[in-house]
């Protein structure tokens, strides 16, 4: 019998007025408890949150209820994956020690019932992106990281969360060229023979059929919440 995969990307959490946000985090943590009864495994494809910095004895205040439903889904033996996205990429320890969530800082290859899986957010894949590349090699960086962590939280996590407006602003007016972007990533993947390429970054909702492929970006819960359903096939829901 297939297993069945659900995948979400670019929710944002902590982006917008408190109001929305509640809201916000309202529908998601009802979207994990369904998870935890309609499948076998859980990816979450980047930018979970629109900041995240972690100290080694603090993390930052908010998202309770986010954090104790992941752990639900994961006492409850349901695999989750977190990808990290160029927004909250400051993770240590305390997803995996405290939470159970495995997490990856670059894309990874799946084989989910008998398809080759490419799944990445997908900064730093587009081809003429070169700035970015190296912003993200400066921001990533470990001693920079450590030496930023002696910062005080109530500072150091006011400026994450501005360094994050201006990653966002500037991926937002990024123009990547007609022929360029992450569907000539996506299109590689598939000449090398993977089934299906998931990446989320753009804030886009897409799914187009290469060859004997098809590359998918779930879009953002800026606009339109929804999550990508694999088990005979790949679908895109609404979750209303």
């Amino acid at each position: 019998m297939n297993k069945k995969y659900i995948f979400i990307s670019d929710i944002h959490l902590g982006l917008q007025q408190k109001e929305i946000e509640k809201e916000k985090e309202r529908k998601l943590v009802k979207l994990l408890n369904f998870a935890a009864e309609n499948c076998n495994e859980l990816f979450i494809v980047g930018d979970l949150f629109d900041y995240w910095f972690e100290y080694r004895r603090v993390y930052q205040k908010g998202y309770f209820r986010t954090l104790t439903a992941l752990q639900d889904l994961t006492e409850a033996g349901v695999k989750v994956n977190y990808i990290i996205g160029n927004h909250d990429f400051m993770h240590r320890n305390f997803f995996e020690d405290e939470i159970g969530v495995e997490l990856f800082h670059d894309g990874i290859e799946r084989e989910l019932n008998g398809k080759k899986f490419f799944i990445a957010h997908g900064d730093g894949l587009v081809v003429n992106d070169t700035g970015y590349n190296i912003l993200k090699k400066i921001m990533r960086n470990k001693m920079l990281q450590t030496l930023y962590s002696l910062i005080h939280p109530d500072f150091g996590v006011a400026l994450a969360s501005n360094t994050s407006k201006t990653s966002r602003d500037y991926t937002t007016k990024k123009d990547y060229g007609l022929f360029d972007g992450l569907f000539d990533a996506a299109k590689l993947k598939i000449d090398n023979g993977y089934d299906f390429v998931l990446f989320g970054h753009l804030h886009k909702r897409i799914f187009e059929h290469y060859k004997n492929g098809a590359y998918i970006n779930l879009g953002s819960w800026l606009d339109a919440p929804c999550y990508g359903i694999f088990n005979e096939k790949f679908e895109i829901v609404n979750w209303n």
